[in-house]
């Protein structure tokens, strides 16, 4: 089977990646696999520069078709924030609990008519002769409190009108076909079939 790696050591986002791509002729691998390859620094100010330095940097490390993504959420009443600065708005190190928990300080007493946001993902595509990259979008309100087990990051407070739902409350092949990475990830399918690396 082929081998296309993910630049990623987060296990949560792997697992969605290897459900989305169940059943074609390829191995989908972690950072996990690497383990010389420690925590690269994201220090773009785009989530598409993030996503490019991480395939890049993988790419060039172990010579194998890399893929990388870097996801934030944009609230419209801060200005886009927390923005690339998402899985570390309430510290470097800090978990989803404490992130949604800052979020949601900023929003207090915020109206729920102003508490637009959207989930954007860009992934880049790093082979031996060429760069791509793609990006999907999903809009929704941040709530009150959250609702939901499954997902990660915001989605427990992430309410998807459409569904009547949060991120969190949605199977993982329902997320798949409608979040933000569903939207990329379907996008990114299109680009390795062309490409003939699936």
């Amino acid at each position: 089977m082929k081998k296309i790696v993910f630049a990623t050591h987060n296990q949560h986002k792997l697992e969605e990646v290897k459900t989305f791509f169940r059943g074609y002729p390829y191995q989908i691998v972690g950072l996990a696999e690497f383990p010389e390859i420690s925590e690269i620094s994201e220090t773009g100010q785009t989530f598409l520069e993030n996503s490019l330095i991480k395939a890049r940097f993988v790419f060039k490390s172990t010579s194998l078709p890399t893929f990388a993504d870097d996801t934030g959420l944009e609230v419209d009443y801060l200005n886009g924030a927390p923005g690339v600065f998402s899985s570390r708005y309430a510290g470097e190190n800090a978990t989803d609990k404490e992130n949604i928990n800052k979020l949601l300080q900023e929003l207090d007493g915020v109206p729920i008519k102003n508490r637009c946001a959207q989930f954007k993902t860009v992934i880049s595509l790093v082979s031996k002769d060429r760069e791509q990259w793609v990006e999907g979008k999903v809009k929704g309100i941040i709530l009150t409190a959250s609702k939901g087990k499954n997902g990660f990051g915001y989605d427990p407070v992430f309410w998807l009108e459409n569904r009547n739902k949060t991120l969190a409350q949605l199977t993982m092949n329902e997320k798949n076909s409608f979040s933000h990475r569903g939207f990329a990830l379907q996008k990114l399918r299109k680009l390795l079939a062309k490409d003939g690396i699936i």
